[in-house]
Parts: C-alpha cells; structure tokens; sequence
C-alpha cells in the first residue's frame, strides 16, 4: 500500500492519496512532478511537508528497487554479474544466496547471458534489463520506474512492460506510452503536481479523451 497524507514538495501538493493496488501507472505532461512523486516514493528524497509511506513504512526503511530513464548513467560495476548482484549484497545477502537470486532473476527476465558480459558493452535496451534486474532481485516491497521505456527499442520496451505486468510485483512506474498505462490496475493523471485524476485505466482515460494522453489501444477497444 502506497499512503501520502499532506504532501508539499516543490510543485507537488498532493493532500491524500491512497493506492492499494498492485500496478500503479502515474502519467500527465512533462513538469507535472511525476518524477519528483516518484524519487518520494523511492526514498531518495524526503518530503518537505506532509508523509509518504510504502507498506507502512518510510520509504528510506523500505525495500524499493528503482531504475530510472537513462539507467546506464547509475550503472557501479564493470561485470553485468556484479552490477545485477550489487543490490543483494548491500543488504548484506549471504554470497551464495545473492549468486542464486542473480542468475534467476536474469534467467526470468530471459538474458541469463548477459551475466558473462561487461556493462560497457552491452546495449541501451540491456542496461535498461540489467537495471530492472538489479531492482527486483531483492524482490522488493515497491518497484518504481521512471520513464524507462522512453529512450528504448520496441523489444526491449515491451519486456520490460511484460515483465512488470506478469509478476506479482508490486510497482509504480512513469510512462508516457499510453498503452501501457491503461495495462496497469490504477492511473493517476497528475498535472502541475496536482492528482486530477485516480481511478482505473478505463475512468482516467475515459475523462481524458481527445486529448494526447488518450490511448491508442484504448479508442480500438471501443
């Protein structure tokens, strides 16, 4: 569960927000705070004013796994292995337990692989894999992507969406692809970081027809 009670912070003004749900998608225009609610939510930055809470918890005392737009600017280690595996071993995951989640989760995600390779060089689309891999390796309380599918290859987009939306992860994550928001269990429409509007894909995108944010696939359904 996701609660936000109060929240003030830069543009964001958010008085109450609950989310229950599994799959959060968090769409509007650019500079709206989508960002700025997501780093909240990733505990890696704090609110001004008002609480953000991840399973009950801070955020900062919760396990959440983060992998933002351009994942190949945070990458730490030079082995794909080592990169993916970094996240288990600074909870302090016994070797041999950390060895295993790595190979599994790269194995679940299709690229066993690219563990034997360095991450300078591999492609844009498998850091971006690499990075979802280093993220639920832990299997974390909260996943939370920031646009990663905005700079990738069709391929690489929708395994990582295939990804998120198969397991049982749950996962907040900012996109402007508009299909893939309306897969999700619920959308939040923020604009000048304000909610304007939270409710399922088919309530949002029903208030939003004719606008950009109104989906392709959503106008073939009807």
């Amino acid at each position: 569960m996701i609660r936000i009670e109060g929240l003030r912070h830069h543009l964001l003004d958010v008085p109450s927000l609950i989310a229950k749900e599994g799959r959060v998608a968090v769409i509007g225009p650019n500079g709206a705070g989508k960002t700025t609610l997501l780093e909240l939510l990733s505990g890696m930055d704090k609110p001004r004013e008002g609480t953000v809470e991840v399973m009950g918890r801070r955020p900062e005392l919760a396990t959440v796994g983060w992998v933002g737009e351009f994942p190949d600017h945070t990458m730490l280690f030079s082995r794909v292995f080592d990169e993916v595996a970094s996240s288990l071993r600074f909870l302090k995951v016994p070797v041999d337990v950390a060895d295993r989640r790595t190979r599994a989760t790269m194995g679940m995600l299709g690229r066993p692989d690219l563990l034997l390779r360095g991450t300078g060089e591999i492609s844009g689309g498998e850091k971006a894999l690499v990075a979802l891999a280093a993220a639920l390796a832990p299997s974390p309380d909260l996943l939370v992507l920031d646009e990663v599918d905005s700079h990738l290859d069709e391929a690489s987009s929708r395994l990582i969406r295939e990804t998120v939306l198969s397991s049982d992860q749950r996962a907040v994550y900012c996109t402007q692809d508009m299909d893939h928001a309306a897969a999700a269990d619920l959308v939040l429409y923020i604009d000048g970081g304000r909610v304007m509007l939270r409710g399922p894909p088919e309530e949002v995108f029903a208030s939003l027809e004719g606008t950009c944010f109104y989906p392709s696939m959503w106008r073939l359904r009807r």
